[in-house]
């Protein structure tokens, strides 16, 4: 079987220029812990064009904190319905963002008032925006062999287990589901029902170049059912051939401190292109 995993790209903005940053350092607090790896000289649009003209979709533009939105806007601008957009997504402002150009909205710390995941805020979201324009943001930190979705940039963990077990959510009236979320083990399955694709950073590797947590992205390929994207870690072309085969080709794998347009040395960009253009065609067949 050809390989099905692809590589997705990113614009990671920070104070409104695109940088990449060890993930375990952001804070919405003094910078001084702050950690980056790369501050772009290029605007926000020379990515997404650079992204647009090589044909890679399914990219998404995160906003980390305030400062941001002119930036994600002259992205969006660049390439209307190319790319995906998160950071500060609520079911407020979800439809608004839709209208600057994003094919698709990502949603994570709106889901989870207090560090609780509140089904109510999804189904309204999911509702607003369509399910087929909602991408959930279920970025996580490792809580020794298993995985919770953290918010505000990473630092808080929520009560939400990354995870998929034998619990049948059908069985289950809703205001069970409501009240006892933390029984619920089937955490992606009942995400899935209203929205149209996970995006996973494993943050507890991001930034590093010091590998994929494997284990996870093995786990997402039993677990998914919904395109998926997971960033972490990558530091090698051969990364996408790894991910292909640890999650059976169910997940798509994103670049970033390890990129040569990002400042990195370990990959280039011209590679992933050519490994893109090969794994489509080879679909095709």
């Amino acid at each position: 079987m050809p390989p099905r995993t692809l590589f997705k790209p990113c614009i990671d903005l920070h104070d409104g220029q695109v940088k990449q940053i060890v993930g375990g350092t952001l804070s919405d607090g003094a910078n001084e812990d702050l950690k980056t790896n790369f501050i772009a000289t290029n605007p926000p649009r020379y990515y997404a064009e650079l992204y647009k003209d090589n044909d890679l979709t399914g990219g998404h533009v995160i906003m980390l904190g305030k400062g941001n939105l002119d930036a994600a806007k002259e992205a969006l601008a660049a390439w209307p319905g190319g790319l995906q957009v998160g950071g500060g997504i609520n079911d407020e402002n979800c439809l608004e963002w839709i209208g600057y150009g994003a094919s698709k909205v990502i949603v994570t710390s709106y889901l989870f008032p207090d560090a609780k995941f509140s089904l109510e805020r999804l189904e309204r979201i999911s509702s607003r925006v369509g399910r087929d324009k909602l991408v959930v943001d279920v970025s996580c930190r490792r809580k020794g062999d298993r995985w919770f979705v953290a918010m505000d940039k990473w630092q808080r963990i929520t009560e939400m287990e990354v995870c998929k077990g034998g619990m049948k959510l059908g069985t289950i009236p809703p205001a069970f589901i409501r009240a006892h979320f933390r029984l619920c083990v089937d955490s992606l399955d009942l995400l899935s029902k209203y929205c149209d694709e996970f995006l996973i950073h494993a943050a507890d590797v991001e930034g590093l170049c010091k590998g994929i947590d494997e284990e996870l992205v093995q786990k997402l390929g039993e677990w998914v059912t919904i395109p998926t994207t997971y960033a972490g870690g990558a530091k090698s072309v051969k990364d996408l051939q790894l991910v292909d085969e640890l999650s059976g080709g169910k997940v798509d794998l994103t670049f970033g401190s390890a990129l040569d347009i990002f400042g990195g040395s370990l990959v280039s960009f011209k590679e992933l292109e050519v490994y893109n253009s090969a794994t489509k065609k080879a679909g095709k067949q």
